[in-house]
């Protein structure tokens, strides 16, 4: 499946827009004094001087909040567009700057680099990450507004303060309304007078020993969660990589996530070039809505790797791929054999990269949780709340797609480190919290130094796909060179094939 055609004033316009992107223009800012674009680079290993590629311009009032979210959103989209062009400079024949220091994302150590001049430059449109930071507001299919939330997620009351819930997937429904006590058929009055009546760390218990989704709306933690961690495995030099348009052209990725960060950091490495291959379980379906949004560029197949033949079929896949990405909690796959440390061993030089909710430590490691859970339960919520004390939300779900760029970052990195550095396998780790933390505790706030206004029509493209026609918004990763659309649609979820193209 390819891109719809275009017609000659659509292209004529696409690439005048391209070229305007990189012809320095009035209110453009450099990123090197980018407080917030610096420290995710240097947390994914990255070299100090490569932030005089980038620069930023588009309004500066978008994502408005208490919490400085466009802050945020600009810096992780920044580093992976960063992450892309050191990429592409090292596929193009030059040697860019090389990893900062050990500690970092890529934990490869210091290597001889060559001067930041042959890394294309990173020009980041500000409306084009907050467009993209809300992707799935903005998707249309056949001109229908897909519903983000279902009538049981939300804020409620409850005894002693607030609650969230998130009853999206059915059986997540279902388990919360078994844990209260419910009816199936049970609707919003009945679980929000349920809910009304007992205190809400009561109801988030009793809805985490059942398997579904509650958290207390908490005050904000005092305690920092790190941005990315991350580890050297040994193994042999990687395969080489050929000279390539696009960064991770030729890189195969295992895509073992759903819902929004695990699905946007592979979105963005298949807008790069990348064999994506999104792999998902027999038992829990995707909500075909989510993938129409984050299925650009991605082949998609079902597997039971508990069967002889789903084992056999992801074995092959693992033994051809460069990169995992798993949005599983900490050890749901380890009685697969599929935890980190079994696939680096089964698979020298593999790049593993993880993310889930609620950090890799502590006793909320292993609980499942959402964007709009790790808001409620570190203190957005309440930062973010009315007037009226009713507890307030980002204006994106800004957790989920920050972590997912900076995934992508963090493999990009990795790639290139396993080329100019240390060889061998690499562990990243990644959370919704640990973004959380660099939000409320990590970020100095930008004023804004313009009023330009914001709108996001040209930032949004249509395209057919199997799932009708879509409208969607377009990738805001950008330097010099890079794609400015996903080379395919989302197909229909789940049904290609267990194969490498």
């Amino acid at each position: 499946m390819t891109e719809r055609p275009r017609s000659a004033a659509e292209k004529s316009a696409r690439d005048e827009s391209a070229r305007d992107r990189w012809t320095p223009a009035e209110g453009t800012r450099s990123g090197r004094g980018d407080e917030a674009t610096a420290h995710a680079w240097s947390a994914l290993g990255g070299a100090p001087e490569l932030l005089e590629r980038v620069s930023f311009h588009g309004p500066d009032t978008v994502l408005t909040a208490r919490l400085p979210v466009r802050e945020l959103a600009r810096a992780t989209v920044a580093a992976c567009s960063l992450a892309a062009a050191e990429l592409s400079a090292l596929r193009a024949g030059a040697r860019p700057g090389g990893s900062a220091s050990s500690g970092g994302a890529s934990s490869g150590g210091a290597s001889s680099g060559g001067l930041s001049s042959g890394v294309p430059a990173v020009r980041i449109d500000q409306g084009a990450v907050a467009t993209a930071f809300v992707s799935e507001r903005h998707l249309r299919i056949d001109g229908r507004t897909p519903v983000s939330f279902a009538p049981l997620s939300g804020f409620w009351q409850a005894a002693d303060g607030w609650i969230r819930t998130h009853a999206n997937y059915p059986h997540h429904r279902d388990r919360l309304l078994t844990a209260l006590g419910l009816p199936a058929a049970a609707g919003p009055e009945q679980l929000a007078e349920a809910l009304r009546d007992r205190p809400a760390e009561w109801s988030q218990e009793r809805a985490y020993e059942a398997g579904a989704l509650a958290v207390a709306v908490a005050p904000t933690r005092d305690t920092a969660l790190p941005l990315v961690e991350a580890r050297s495995a040994d193994g042999t030099a990687p395969r080489p990589l050929a000279a390539a348009p696009l960064p991770a052209a030729g890189i195969r990725v295992l895509d073992l996530t759903r819902v929004i960060s695990g699905p946007v950091a592979t979105r963005t490495l298949a807008l790069l070039g990348a064999d994506v291959l999104r792999v998902d379980p027999l038992r829990f379906p995707e909500a075909e809505d989510a993938h129409a949004d984050t299925g650009f560029g991605k082949r998609s197949t079902r597997l039971d790797v508990t069967a002889p033949a789903g084992r056999a079929a992801f074995e092959e896949l693992l033994a051809g791929a460069d990169v995992v990405v798993s949005g599983y909690r900490p050890g749901a796959l380890d009685a697969h054999g599929l935890g980190p440390d079994a696939l680096l061993e089964r698979r020298p030089g593999l790049i593993v990269a993880q993310v889930n909710a609620w950090g890799w430590t502590g006793p909320w490691a292993g609980r499942r949780g959402f964007d709009s859970l790790v808001q409620a339960g570190v203190g957005i919520a309440a930062t973010e709340a009315g007037s009226d004390g009713h507890p307030g939300v980002l204006p994106a779900q800004a957790l989920d797609h920050g972590t997912g760029y900076l995934i992508a970052a963090g493999v990009l990195r990795a790639l290139t480190d396993q080329r100019t550095g240390r060889p061998g396998g690499r562990h990243l780790r990644f959370s919704l919290a640990g973004t959380a933390s660099w939000l409320q505790h990590g970020i100095t706030p930008v004023p804004p130094l313009n009023d330009e206004p914001y709108e996001p029509a040209g930032r949004l493209a249509e395209t057919d796909s199997p799932y009708g026609r879509l409208r969607h918004a377009l990738p805001p990763v950008a330097y010099a060179g890079a794609p400015t659309d996903w080379s395919r649609p989302p197909g229909r979820w789940g049904t290609d094939g267990p194969a490498w193209l």
